[in-house]
């Protein structure tokens, strides 16, 4: 017993002695930190402390800044739930219904067969999320959120997809350790040419019948969303100085088509695996600017790039990319442009100095694969090392969609 209490001082004291050195280094290290960053954790230990809160609360000049923090902490925490109701909005058809006409609580449980008893949870988030309105004391009709979800397919498209994504990260650790079992991973075909040999990748899409509907699949889904992206490209570029462009990742031929139109003298090459240029022209076949196309069934990585063209479009394809791969692209497309060709690259680009949408599309590429969410001053160093020595951010009307950079070889 004696021998016990004395070993159990002896711990105590150790402990004591412990967290005391510990008080002292923690104030050492505080003393050697610059200004500006002791002022910051001073700052920081301020507002994370209860006493802290509870004074903003009860003060009026605080009370503001205490109720915003309060409600933008809470707003990450139901995120989740937040999106299961967008998506339980799509999905049942509730927005498409109180578009058309308003609905009471009645006519909505009988529309999507959802319980009427539970109707009014749905409904009142809906209510809450700003989907629907409330139009008089018993009908709802769509809201102000509401009407882009319904105005637009691909937004659509895009809400269900998502909830493959929140799939993949209902254990985002499993997701950071490896992407291999995601589903998302699975979902893009192309993705899965980072795990094999990129020739027997190849030959398997030429031969494999049961390839062409997961490419159909996500090449449908890539014409969905691709409509604001095209927008902000086109009513940001003139490319009327230009002769012939090739569209590396074609997908169906959206992107083209749309610039075709608008460009009547222009030419195109287009680019993209065997299975989806195969749907690429089945999709072209009938337009009256078909003959002015050129179709290149392979891979920018195996083959070589089309040559006599003067503009190269990148839509949505760095981005889905490991850094290794986007340098060497790069420094192909450079090869294959003549002297005052010119590289545009449009996709969503991270804030430097960040942007709440940057998590999502962070957690997204990671979730298909190897690619990553760059900054344009990232992307323009990529540019200037694959030999381009002019490189520009044009400024576009809603850059969250996309940003674009122009770079032009000497």
């Amino acid at each position: 017993m004696t021998v016990n209490l004395h070993q159990a001082q002896a711990q105590n004291l150790s402990m004591e002695q412990t967290a005391s050195l510990g008080e002292i280094v923690k104030t050492k290290d505080h003393a050697n930190l610059p200004l500006t960053e002791r002022v910051t954790r001073s700052i920081e230990r301020l507002m994370s402390s209860p006493n802290f809160y509870r004074f903003s609360v009860n003060n009026i000049l605080t009370r503001w800044y205490a109720k915003r923090r309060t409600s933008q902490v809470f707003d990450l925490m139901a995120g989740f739930v937040n999106f299961q109701v967008l998506l339980t909005c799509v999905k049942s058809g509730l927005l498409d219904r109180v578009y058309e006409a308003p609905c009471s609580l009645e006519e909505l449980s009988f529309y999507t067969q959802l319980p009427k008893e539970n109707m009014d949870r749905l409904v009142l988030s809906a209510l809450s999320l700003g989907l629907i309105d409330k139009r008089d004391p018993e009908r709802f009709g769509i809201g102000r959120l509401g009407l882009p979800v319904v105005g637009y397919s691909g937004i659509k498209a895009m809400i269900e997809h998502n909830a493959v994504l929140y799939a993949d990260m209902l254990e985002t650790a499993n997701l950071l350790k490896s992407k291999e079992h995601s589903q998302m991973h699975r979902y893009w075909p192309y993705t899965l040419n980072d795990a094999q040999d990129d020739a027997s990748f190849v030959h398997l899409q030429q031969a494999s019948s049961a390839k062409a509907k997961q490419f159909e699949r996500y090449s449908e889904l890539m014409s969905a969303s691709q409509n604001f992206v095209i927008d902000e490209i086109t009513s940001s570029y003139d490319f009327s100085g230009h002769s012939t462009m090739l569209d590396i990742g074609c997908g169906k031929g959206r992107f083209v088509q749309t610039v075709a139109q608008k460009y009547p003298k222009l030419q195109f090459e287009l680019m993209d695996l065997p299975l989806v240029m195969g749907l690429t022209q089945e999709h072209l076949a009938k337009t009256d600017f078909f003959p002015r196309l050129s179709f290149n069934p392979g891979s920018f990585k195996l083959d070589e790039l089309p040559r006599g063209v003067d503009l190269i479009t990148l839509v949505r394809i760095a981005h889905d990319h490991s850094d290794e791969v986007v340098h060497a692209l790069l420094r192909k497309i450079y090869l294959a442009l003549p002297s005052k060709g010119t590289l545009l690259l449009a996709e969503p680009m991270a804030d430097p100095k960040g942007a709440k949408h940057d998590a999502y599309f962070h957690f997204y590429l990671l979730a298909m694969g190897e690619g990553r969410l760059r900054t344009p001053e990232q992307l323009s160093k990529m540019m200037v090392q694959a030999g381009f020595d002019r490189v520009r951010l044009l400024g576009n009307p809603m850059p969250m969609h996309t940003r674009i950079l122009v770079a032009l070889k000497h």
